[in-house]
């Protein structure tokens, strides 16, 4: 689970190996600007470490932390960035993710164009999108 993938793109971004330009970059997570944005700003924020998807997250210190973390740094630079706008963040669940490389989506509002907020919308038990707030609770040891 925490193995660097060779074909995964994000993996490739995450040690650097590709022209990305980081907006924030630590031990545990890096943060770079969506290639194709789909609000005003719109950045992601991914781990280091390869893990797949929000499923392979579970109630553990660990991963409650390192989602904390990956929350706390895409709203410190939402707020540095857009700070008069709204914001919102989370991660696309499977199979709606598009990289198979855990991200979370930080969004400075309004979507642009407006109908992109169809790709962000929660579909309940069938998945789609689960916003931060929402996926904290669910892996709090």
């Amino acid at each position: 689970m925490t193995g660097a993938s060779a074909a995964c793109v994000f993996c490739q971004i995450a040690r650097a190996t590709t022209a990305t330009t980081l907006l924030h970059s630590d031990d545990r997570v890096v943060a770079f600007q969506d290639i194709n944005p789909s609000a005003y700003r719109h950045y992601l924020v991914i781990p280091v470490a390869h893990i797949p998807t929000v499923k392979d997250l579970d109630r553990r210190p660990e991963d409650f932390a390192l989602v904390s973390h990956m929350f706390q740094v895409g709203q410190t630079l939402m707020s540095r960035d857009a700070p008069q706008s709204k914001h919102r963040f989370g991660f696309h669940q499977p199979p709606f993710n598009s990289v198979d490389h855990l991200h979370l989506h930080c969004f400075a509002l309004p979507f642009i164009p407006k109908w992109k907020h169809i790709k962000y919308l929660s579909m309940g038990p069938l998945g789609g999108f689960i916003e931060a707030e929402k996926l904290l609770e669910k892996i709090t040891p």
